[in-house]
C-alpha cells in the first residue's frame, strides 16, 4: 500500500508525487481521470474525491495525504467546500496526516510582508473560501481528530502551471506582443515555483513541527515586469512591451470570459505591493527558492 497519497495531478500535484517517489517513498497518485506521470514509484488511481467512502478505501493505510485538488476556478465558492470536506472526513477515517495546499487569498493587502500569523480577513469569495477550508481543518486537528497542516503557495510560475503570468503574458511575450495585464506591472509580487511548492509540501508532511499550523511556500520576491523581461531573454524574443488595462477594459474582459472575471476580483493583490515573508519555513526546514531563471525555464 502508499504510505503517501496525492490527491490532484495539477503541476504541484505531479511535482509532489514525483518528489515523494524519487524521494522512495510509494506514492497513490488519485485524479478523476487516473492522469499523472509515468513513475514505477506512482501508482495512478482514477477517483472522484467527493466520493468519500470510495476514497477512504484508497487511503486505507497511509500516512499522510497531501490535497493539492483544484476545482473549476470560476465555480470555487459552490464546489471547493464539499470536495474538501470529502477528503478531510475520508483522511480522518484512514487515519493519516493531512497536508493541504493553499494560497495567499485569506490575506488582504498590507503594507507589510504577510507571515503565517497574519490574520485572515478576506474580503473575495475565493478569499472567503480558502480561509474557511483552512479553518474546517484547523478545527479538526486541534480537536485531536487527525494531525493537519498547509502549504500557502502565491502565483504560481513553472511548466504546467496556470496563472495570470502562464495565461497572459508569457505567449504574448514570446511572440514580440503587447501583453496587457492587471495592475502595475512595476509593483513588487511573491510569486511561487511549482517545484518549490512541491518540496514545501513533502518536507512539512515528513516532520513532527510542521502540524497545527500554516507555512508560507518559498517565495520569489520580483516584478511582473521583471520577470516578462528575464523570460523573454530565455526565449530570444524582444524587449517585452507590458500595458495596465483600464477598469473599462475589465469590466469588457469580464463579461466575455470567465477567466477574466475571475482575475478581476483578485485585482487588490497586483495594484499594489504584496510580499510574503517566506522566512519560517527557510529557517524550520532549510529550504529556498530557486532563482527566477529557474522558475521560469523549469
Amino acid at each position: 500500500m502508499a504510505e503517501s497519497v496525492v490527491i490532484g495531478a495539477g503541476a504541484t500535484g505531479i511535482a509532489t508525487a514525483r518528489q515523494l517517489a524519487d524521494s522512495g517513498r510509494r506514492v497513490r497518485l488519485i485524479t478523476r481521470s487516473g492522469s499523472g506521470p509515468d513513475h514505477p514509484g506512482i501508482e495512478r488511481i482514477a477517483l472522484d474525491a467527493g466520493r468519500t467512502d470510495e476514497l477512504a478505501e484508497a487511503l486505507a493505510g497511509a500516512a499522510t495525504v497531501f490535497n493539492a485538488a483544484m476545482t473549476a476556478y470560476h465555480t470555487w465558492p459552490e464546489t471547493m467546500p464539499p470536495l474538501f470536506a470529502s477528503i478531510l472526513a475520508a483522511t480522518e477515517r484512514a487515519g493519516a496526516d493531512y497536508v493541504m495546499l493553499g494560497n495567499h487569498y485569506g490575506y488582504q493587502q498590507s503594507t507589510e510582508p504577510l507571515t503565517e500569523r497574519t490574520p485572515m480577513a478576506p474580503h473575495t469569495r475565493k478569499g472567503r473560501v480558502r480561509a474557511e477550508l483552512w479553518r474546517q481543518a484547523k478545527s479538526a486537528h486541534d480537536a485531536g481528530r487527525l494531525r493537519v497542516t498547509e502549504v500557502r503557495a502565491g502565483q504560481y510560475l513553472g511548466p504546467g502551471a496556470v496563472s495570470p503570468f502562464t495565461l497572459l503574458v508569457a505567449p504574448r511575450v514570446r511572440e514580440g506582443e503587447l501583453a496587457l495585464v492587471q495592475g502595475d506591472p512595476d509593483a513588487a509580487h511573491s510569486y511561487s515555483y511549482t517545484e518549490d511548492v512541491a518540496a514545501a509540501l513533502v518536507a512539512v508532511g515528513g516532520n513532527g513541527r510542521s502540524w497545527g499550523r500554516p507555512w508560507h511556500a518559498p517565495v520569489i520576491t520580483t516584478t511582473l515586469r521583471r520577470a516578462a523581461v528575464e523570460y523573454a531573454a530565455l526565449h530570444e524574443a524582444p524587449e517585452p512591451r507590458l500595458g495596465s488595462l483600464t477598469e473599462r477594459e475589465l469590466a469588457l474582459l469580464s463579461f466575455t470570459d470567465t477567466v477574466w472575471r475571475e482575475f478581476a476580483e483578485m485585482g487588490y493583490m497586483s495594484e499594489r505591493p504584496f510580499t510574503v515573508d517566506d522566512s519560517d519555513i527557510r529557517d524550520t526546514f532549510g529550504l529556498k527558492p530557486s532563482t527566477l531563471c529557474e522558475a521560469l525555464t523549469g
